[in-house]
């Protein structure tokens, strides 16, 4: 049975390929060797064939594409554990990066991400979120792509122009919540959120790659400069789950995970998150192991998750923890109450003594059952302990099986371009309506009987043909042939008048 090998205690600890996607949790004080953990078992995982996603915030997990030191106490760590055939080696290694400086570029578009997602990365209320799904469904009925920010800032306009037609087919939509709607995308903009949408978006096939030996690669994620940007860096995570769930096929349960996805800084996912947000978190997680990936949380705090999501995690790493206050306290009691009991550990002493590099271990073994807790020296890694240069970083990016399939940016017609050309259509036909409801008029005008008039008919606006402009001298001549007109006009009247009163006197 496959499995890698995280420490050892008073037994080696290891964990069961075939309970990998039952999920797990790595957690930890700051300092006290979370991501050398997390850097263990993206080795052990990469080793048997199977790719792994994992967000590198402070940057230490770079070194996985080069050699670590040869360090001789490394070795004797190793020996300790029980590592056989010790020795540093790089890793497969893909750096992705949203911003496009660190790693090739990662992105998606807004239709992909949806409403419900945009509406948490945007901070907004029940109303604006409902404003937005209705513009996300006018969209979609209209076959209006939403691929980057100007696609919905011009979407947004399209519908507060129409939003009586629009609100009156989808439900009320007030300009109050657009323009809210529209002040949120300018400051994500303004932040440099923009770069995680547009084309071409992100193939999920390129996160589950082996390299020729068949090793899983490693996917790492430049989030040194996302992470200022915690609502960005969840909500970004949280899509890359979703479309995982959507996206891969029922497989039940394998020899091995598909995929391993480790969510670091945990805790960013639920803080303030709404409740429809944290119970899609706890579907996917419950979920997405029979699609065969496996979901790995780090945190400093088990209480930093909820406890429906706490209790799926089956294979646990829990670090040392500072019991200073009493919120310190209750987390320790709570992560000492998560273990299988073993009567030669006092979880609770174990938890708030253990030095670096020690860790509490229990994993899912023969059918399914925890293992009772143990507490182990976790194995060092073969990698580097630190970042790459940027220059070893630039030779990774640029060995890659994807380099320079991400890199250009590509901006096909959708919303932006489609609502502008209709605009510009629309602006055409008025202006056309005007210039023939002008004329109509002024023909009317020229016509004698006036607008009454029963034969009288204006030339159609397709037929007629702009006059030139006229002189000041045919203007005038203009009006004097009118006046003389009227004036002929009247004094063969009286004449008639007078001749028809004559003629009745005589009789």
């Amino acid at each position: 049975m496959t499995s890698l090998l995280i420490g050892k205690g008073d037994t080696a600890q290891t964990l069961l390929a075939r309970y990998a996607n039952r999920h797990g949790l790595v957690a930890g004080a700051t300092g006290t060797g979370k991501t050398v953990t997390l850097q263990v078992m993206a080795e052990g995982f990469s080793a048997l064939g199977v790719p792994v996603f994992c967000a590198d915030v402070k940057g230490d997990l770079s070194g996985l594409a080069a050699a670590g030191a040869d360090n001789l106490k490394l070795a004797e760590r190793a020996a300790k554990v029980g590592v056989s055939g010790y020795a540093p080696a790089a890793q497969p290694v893909m750096f992705w990066d949203v911003f496009g400086e660190q790693g090739h570029p990662i992105r998606t578009t807004l239709s992909e991400m949806g409403p419900l997602l945009l509406a948490r990365l945007l901070s907004l209320s029940d109303a604006q979120s409902g404003a937005l799904a209705v513009a996300f469904k006018y969209a979609d009925d209209q076959g209006l792509a939403l691929l980057d920010l100007k696609d919905l800032t011009a979407l947004l306009r399209h519908v507060a122009a129409h939003s009586k037609v629009i609100s009156a087919e989808y439900g009320l939509v007030s300009t109050a919540s657009l323009a809210a709607i529209q002040r949120a995308l300018l400051q994500l903009e303004q932040e440099g959120g923009a770069a995680l949408f547009g084309e071409p978006a992100l193939e999920l096939a390129d996160l589950m790659r082996t390299d020729l030996s068949g090793r899983g690669i490693v996917n790492v994620l430049a989030a040194d400069k996302l992470f200022m940007r915690p609502r960005l860096y969840a909500t970004f995570l949280l899509f890359l789950l979703s479309e995982l769930f959507e996206s891969l096929p029922e497989v039940g349960d394998l020899d091995q995970p598909r995929l391993v996805f480790f969510f670091d800084e945990a805790h960013l996912l639920f803080k303030d998150a709404p409740k429809a947000l944290v119970d899609k978190v706890e579907q996917v997680v419950r979920l997405i192991r029979s699609k065969g990936v496996g979901v790995y949380f780090v945190t400093q705090n088990p209480l930093d998750l909820p406890e429906t999501v706490l209790g799926q995690l089956g294979n646990r790493v829990q670090h040392g923890l500072r019991a200073f206050t009493p919120r310190d306290q209750k987390a320790v009691r709570a992560a000492a109450e998560t273990f299988r009991a073993n009567p030669g550990v006092d979880v609770i002493e174990a938890i708030t003594q253990m030095g670096v590099g020690e860790a509490l271990v229990s994993t899912l073994q023969d059918k399914g059952i925890p293992s009772p807790v143990e507490r182990a020296m976790i194995a060092p890694p073969r990698s580097r302990m630190g970042p790459l240069s940027p220059e070893e970083r630039r030779a990774v990016i640029q060995r890659s099986p994807v380099f320079g399939r991400y890199e250009a940016l590509l901006d096909r017609e959708s919303a932006y371009e489609i609502l502008a050309r209709r605009t510009a259509e629309a602006e055409a036909r008025a202006a056309e309506d005007e210039v023939a409801a002008a004329r109509a008029e002024a023909w009317s005008a020229q016509t004698p009987g006036g607008a009454g008039g029963a034969t009288a008919r204006p030339p159609r606006a397709s037929r007629a043909r702009p006059r030139a402009p006229q002189s000041m001298t045919e203007k005038a001549l203009q009006s004097a042939v009118r006046s003389a007109g009227s004036a002929v006009g009247r004094e063969v009247g009286r004449q008639v008048l007078r001749g028809l009163l004559g003629s009745l006197l005589k009789r």
